[in-house]
């Protein structure tokens, strides 16, 4: 990327930037989320709740037994999800101003170019000073996204209560996350302008291959080394819910030697099960939300789900997908950087594409490109993930549970946008989607029965 001579901003600069920064932040925690309310009850009740009209009976009306579903949301839940579902959306937008915003405070105020001096007193190895840059990158961003980060993370999660964590446990996950962006990050930046001074004006294109590679080696890496950092993973206890999930996943060919539950309601009350990694590192993941406050059918309708991911191959295929929209998105900006450069280099003391003090640069393009692109991105991962719902369905067969598990979720996800709101900011099926598709499979099925079970079935300890 590019490197530096001169600086161009001044202390009264700096002043003004964090005034905004301030000011932004003030406005994101005062002005949003007014419809947030902590007495609404937010969780539907434990166990499978299967409303009279949903019920297999004769003349099974799929429109009317979805309708009875989405009943189960008072209208108080109905508009305490819209609120933070639809608050989201703005969330998105202030994101996107936040990171521009700070990647220019990098470079208006001179501390890229600082960075990047810093570094190269530190050493002359062009890959080694590249990492030292790197490492204090990392650091500033990561300051100067905290007070967004505690907003969007902590506070607003908390306003609707969602989250478990204390604030020290809060601050305690960030720094974890930011050590591991830091040991991965600071090698991942220096094979990338390396990339970039070897391959020069082609340096995208090379950039879409490395995109793809590192992803691969997350998923390998991230099961192992990455997520036993914030909870513990231990086997399933003996009893209904591992047999069932064991022969499910005996039924379905998938490897039972890394099934697991962790202890996410340390951090979250969602209910979520996860299946991670590539190859002999696959673990499919079940948290202990789900485990303790579901029924048996929903558990198995949910790990139904997972397993549709891992048969269907679904973690190589988005690696797939997701590098070709970072390769669009990576084509447009090395077509706007180079103009940015030739227009602004100079007077910002960067000196070239391969000067890693350019790099807020690059990431302000990236992020307004991306933003743009994020329908398409919302687009190919919705659609995985209905066919890994018409997958669980077939393969747990508990439309039952799975139902009652969309409405679970939709406490907190828009239960039912229209069509545009849902092709742009959905990135799963909608509450109302997958409640209709599981009922379409109960009138198919109809000899198909789920049991009700008593919550807590699921025991994780």
């Amino acid at each position: 990327m590019i490197a530096a001579a001169t600086t161009i901003a001044h202390e009264p600069d700096m002043r003004i930037a964090l005034l905004l920064i301030c000011v932004l932040f003030v406005g994101l925690t005062c002005g949003s989320d007014a419809l947030a309310d902590s007495a609404i009850v937010r969780d539907l009740p434990p166990g499978l709740h299967v409303p009279d009209a949903a019920k297999p009976v004769p003349g099974f009306d799929v429109d009317r037994a979805t309708q009875a579903w989405l009943d189960l949301l008072s209208p108080e839940q109905r508009a305490s999800s819209d609120a933070y579902f639809e608050g989201g959306y703005w969330l998105r937008l202030w994101k996107l101003l936040y990171g521009v915003g700070a990647m220019a405070l990098l470079l208006l105020s001179g501390w890229s170019v600082r960075m990047r001096n810093i570094a190269e007193r530190v050493t002359r190895t062009r890959w080694l000073n590249v990492m030292v840059y790197a490492a204090l990158f990392l650091v500033a961003n990561f300051i100067l996204q905290l007070p967004l980060s505690l907003y969007a993370d902590y506070w607003r999660e908390h306003q609707y209560g969602l989250s478990n964590l204390s604030l020290g446990g809060w601050l305690r996950e960030a720094l974890i996350a930011l050590a591991a962006t830091f040991v991965l990050g600071t090698v991942a930046i220096a094979i990338f302008y390396t990339a970039i001074r070897r391959a020069g004006a082609r340096w995208w294109a090379w950039a879409i291959g490395l995109v793809f590679a590192f992803s691969l080696f997350l998923d390998l890496v991230a099961p192992v080394f990455i997520a036993p950092l914030f909870n513990d993973y231990k086997p399933l206890s003996e009893g209904p819910v591992r047999d069932a999930v064991y022969s499910l996943a005996r039924a379905n060919e998938v490897p039972t030697a890394h099934i697991a539950w962790f202890d996410a309601s340390k951090q979250t009350k969602r209910i979520s099960a996860n299946v991670s990694g590539l190859l002999g590192v696959a673990r499919l993941s079940l948290n202990d939300n789900l485990l303790n406050r579901t029924s048996l059918p929903e558990i198995k309708a949910v790990l139904g789900h997972e397993i549709g991911h891992y048969v269907l191959n679904h973690a190589f295929m988005l690696a797939v997908y997701s590098t070709l929209v970072v390769g669009i998105a990576l084509f447009v900006v090395h077509l706007l950087f180079d103009r940015a450069l030739t227009r602004w280099g100079a007077k910002l003391g960067l000196r070239d594409r391969a000067d890693p003090a350019a790099l807020p640069l690059m990431l302000a393009i990236y992020l307004v490109i991306s933003f743009f692109m994020m329908p398409l991105d919302n687009t190919i991962v919705r659609t995985v993930e209905a066919e890994a719902d018409a997958f669980g369905l077939n393969a747990a067969r508990e439309p039952e549970g799975f139902a009652m598990a969309s409405m679970r979720l939709s406490t907190y996800r828009k239960l039912h946008p229209g069509p545009l709101e849902e092709f742009v900011f959905y990135d799963h099926p909608s509450g109302y989607e997958r409640v209709r598709r599981s009922m379409v499979w109960r009138k198919e099925n109809p000899s198909s029965s789920s049991a009700p079970a008593a919550p807590g079935d699921g025991q994780a300890r």
